[in-house]
């Protein structure tokens, strides 16, 4: 039986595995390109819903390419089996998009190309679902000059638009909260990008939920420390690596995804992986309170 052990709940920092998909499966890149089969997502969702994981979050990838969501399905049947705060993101453009969603089990929809297109979506999103419903999901990457600027379609495609006018813009639109995304550190495993973490939540009040760069145990508890102002983060490379070296070995498994790159060390050199619950409790040893889920 699992026990949910909360130290005021309220102020707990939340990890959130990311799944990002294309069409049934679970893929992984660098810099949200180059991505790679790793299998079935539904597999891994039920291991990081096992380990603790406060919420999940599902990313359609090539949405924007087809203008539309395909997770429907893959939501329904995730909604039925696990009890967690579920978010979905990717060509959702319109309010039926966003009702559609969540009919489907999702708990949250995660906007970003629609959202710089058409502004005042989520304006309409917010007062037609609430506000906590509605997230705004900003890809961001440095220029030479220091700057940030968003993009979409996975950091390919330019917008012009500064980072932290956007995420005041969404907040005041809005938004209920902000999914950061460093592109220039997503799948590197080389840490979070601390200058563009704070220049947003030093201008917004919602919360913000950051992802890209966590490579070690390490940059995690550095990150809650450094930046105390964040919700929480969105992680994938650190905890999917170590779901491939738990069960890469199993009759089938080559079946469901890349298994040269799953068998291939020096894929995973730059990610130090591990488990959701080793994760809690390194941070609650450094006093960083989180949510922890533990057998009884």
């Amino acid at each position: 039986m699992l026990v949910v052990s909360i130290i005021e709940m309220s102020l707990a920092y939340r990890i959130i595995p990311r799944l990002d998909i294309k069409g049934p499966n679970l893929v992984k890149g660098v810099h949200l390109e180059g991505l790679r089969v790793l299998g079935k997502p539904e597999y891994f969702a039920k291991y990081y819903y096992e380990q603790g994981a406060d919420e999940l979050f599902y990313q359609d990838v090539v949405a924007s390419l087809y203008g539309r969501n395909s997770l429907h399905e893959i939501i329904s049947k995730t909604a039925k089996a696990i009890f967690i705060p579920l978010t979905v993101g990717g060509g959702i453009r319109t309010i039926d998009d966003i009702k559609n969603a969540l009919r489907s089990g999702a708990d949250k929809v995660s906007i970003n190309t629609s959202a710089i297109e058409n502004p005042d979506l989520i304006k309409k999103a917010s007062n037609v679902f609430g506000k906590s419903t509605i997230v705004v999901a900003i890809e961001a990457i440095k220029q030479p000059d220091g700057h940030y600027l968003a993009f979409t379609d996975n950091g390919r495609n330019y917008t012009g638009i500064e980072v932290t006018k956007w995420a005041k813009n969404a907040e005041e639109l809005g938004a209920g909260e902000i999914v950061l995304t460093s592109v220039d550190r997503e799948g590197t495993g080389s840490g979070f990008d601390s200058e563009l973490i704070k220049r947003v939540t030093e201008v917004v009040s919602i919360p913000v939920v950051v992802h890209g760069g966590a490579g070690r145990l390490e940059h995690l508890a550095q990150i809650f420390n450094n930046i105390t102002e964040i919700s929480g983060v969105s992680i994938a490379s650190i905890l999917h690596y170590d779901y491939i070296k738990k069960y890469k070995d199993l009759d089938g498994y080559e079946s469901e995804g890349n298994i040269d790159f799953l068998r291939s060390s020096k894929s995973m050199s730059h990610i130090h992986s591990t488990n959701l619950v080793n994760i809690k409790k390194h941070l609650i040893s450094r006093n960083i309170n989180c949510r922890m889920v533990h057998d009884n």
